[in-house]
């Protein structure tokens, strides 16, 4: 293990802000058991909690807790690594923290230690963004598949791909080296089995891809809009998905005014749901505010559900507002109060477009609807196997692909296949980070947790 890049010692407090029954300060650097002396006046031993008294610098204790020592290169971060755990309350936290900065440590920036673990080869990259998307989980689904990339299973995966790139490079490049041999092209292909070899990389990455999708789908989410005219039912729709009265619902029509927000989960897929305010020409001003938000929203959606009544199906009205929606959005409609009409819940298309028959007053058809949303999300199976994707994964992915397709269609000239399999490496390398620029670096890290 290579030594530290870096010679100064950082701090953080490790656990949330506020009042606990435990407080953790975490403190990397170099030679640090020197450190925990004049801290705590003991030795530590590495690996073994300590029962310690940690003292201002004239000998009086600030707290008693304990004091864990992990000397490099076995920590987190690769270097020395103290942790003093102690009762977590703000003020002694910052006690504990001042002392720190007293004996030479620096305050730590966002994501830093994990940024050290990563330049100190502990961790790759897509293994220190599992630490953040397993912190930021919204749901027991998103946190294992967090837990597989940050054991590696992600990285596992880009590198099995790699070894089929650069085997396949190898290959090629090793017949450009003998020109003079007069041997065809398709004679040399064939001896090194490269058109079966290109489908092989061709499926594992599209295999990838698939898991890396629904992956980010699992990350973020989806924002879904419920939008219409007034009175269709949009409040009570949503009520209906979130199990709660979170929109107030009356006959009015305008009683919505601004957005309403609920997340819920769907399979462990968030679903950001925001009824909003009914779509019509009015003379109310804050009526007006309303509905200019209500299409702000929809700019921003992945997918609108557009809500119409079933007892009338789709009027001028609604195709006025149809046709007003912005292009490459998503759009469901949805024939709520089929209770009044006395229809049975149904999914089916007119016009191409996909309809659900359904009522948010009883409930009867709200499967189909998360079927559906399923469906939009691409979501398939129970995602046992997926891996939590950003959208920086999915885009090197997704050059990958294309540069793998590209030196097939190139194979008969050799040069450009082996030039287009060496962007492909390169694309699926930016995703562990050995191929990554710094300002990409600082961004990726600047959204971690301080001390950690």
């Amino acid at each position: 293990m290579p030594d530290s890049r870096h010679a100064d010692c950082i701090a953080a407090i490790a656990t949330p802000p506020g009042r606990g029954g435990i407080g953790i300060v975490r403190v990397s650097g170099r030679n640090l058991a020197l450190f925990a002396v004049a801290l705590t006046g003991q030795s530590p031993q590495p690996r073994r909690a300590a029962s310690a008294d940690f003292l201002a610098a004239d000998g009086t204790p600030l707290d008693r807790g304990l004091l864990l020592y992990f000397p490099a290169p076995h920590s987190f971060t690769g270097e020395d690594v103290l942790e003093l755990h102690g009762h977590g309350g703000p003020v002694v936290m910052q006690l504990l923290l001042g002392r720190c900065v007293e004996l030479g440590a620096r305050l730590a920036e966002p994501g830093e230690f994990s940024r050290r673990a990563f330049e100190n080869d502990k961790i790759d990259l897509a293994q220190a963004e599992g630490i953040a998307d397993l912190i930021d989980a919204a749901s027991a689904q998103a946190a294992r598949s967090a837990l597989r990339s940050l054991s590696g299973e992600f990285s596992h995966a880009v590198r099995a791909i790699v070894d089929q790139l650069v085997e396949l490079r190898m290959l090629i490049e090793a017949t450009l080296d003998f020109p003079d041999e007069d041997i065809p092209a398709e004679e040399l292909l064939r001896d090194i089995d490269a058109v079966a070899r290109l489908e092989k990389l061709d499926a594992d990455l599209a295999a990838l891809q698939l898991r890396a999708r629904q992956g980010a789908v699992l990350r973020s989410g989806l924002q879904v809009v419920l939008a219409g005219l007034p009175n269709v039912g949009k409040s009570s729709l949503l009520n209906r998905l979130a199990g709660a009265e979170r929109a107030i619902v009356t006959e009015i029509a305008g009683t919505t005014r601004d957005a309403v927000r609920e997340t819920i989960q769907v399979e462990g897929i968030p679903l950001h749901i925001i009824d909003t305010a009914g779509l019509r020409e009015t003379a109310d001003a804050v009526e007006k505010i309303g509905i200019a938000r209500t299409w702000q929203e929809i700019g921003r959606a992945d997918v609108v559900l557009q809500i119409v009544d079933a007892r009338s199906g789709v009027t001028p009205a609604d195709h006025a507002v149809a046709v007003k929606l912005p292009a490459g959005i998503e759009r469901i409609v949805v024939e709520n109060k089929c209770d009044l009409a006395e229809l049975e819940p149904l999914r089916f298309a007119a016009a191409g477009q996909v309809h659900l028959r359904l009522s948010a007053k009883t409930g009867a058809g709200m499967a189909l609807l998360h079927d559906e949303l399923l469906r939009v999300a691409g979501w398939v199976g129970h995602g046992e196997d997926v891996l939590l994707a950003r959208e920086r994964h999915l885009e090197a992915l997704k050059v990958a692909a294309e540069k793998s397709a590209l030196a097939g269609r190139q194979i008969g000239r050799l040069e450009l296949a082996a030039e287009e399999l060496r962007l492909a490496q390169q694309a699926l390398s930016s995703i562990t980070g050995e191929f990554t620029a710094d300002d990409l670096l600082g961004e990726i890290f600047g959204r971690f947790c301080v001390g950690k």
